[in-house]
């Protein structure tokens, strides 16, 4: 979502209208993930923990692979037997 989009989506007083930007400001800079940074956030990049995080997803992306792997060559056994 844009912010063209989000702000004409709503009738805001003007106070409101302040208080709506802030949220988004937060949004687009602490929660949502950017493709064009490895689907990191913004503050992740800017504080240095993009490649911690990272790292974390391929460790996990890695164990559930070989977990996966295990799975097949047990049932595979069940299966023999």
């Amino acid at each position: 979502m844009t912010l063209k989009i989000s702000v004409k989506q709503v009738n805001y007083l003007p106070g409101d209208l302040e208080e709506h930007l802030q949220q988004f400001i937060h949004y687009y800079n602490h929660e949502r993930y950017h493709e064009s940074l490895d689907n990191v956030t913004p503050a992740d990049v800017y504080y240095g923990r993009s490649e911690e995080i990272l790292e974390q997803r391929e460790m996990i992306k890695q164990n559930t692979m070989a977990m996966r792997k295990q799975m097949h060559y047990d049932k595979q056994l069940n299966q023999m037997s």
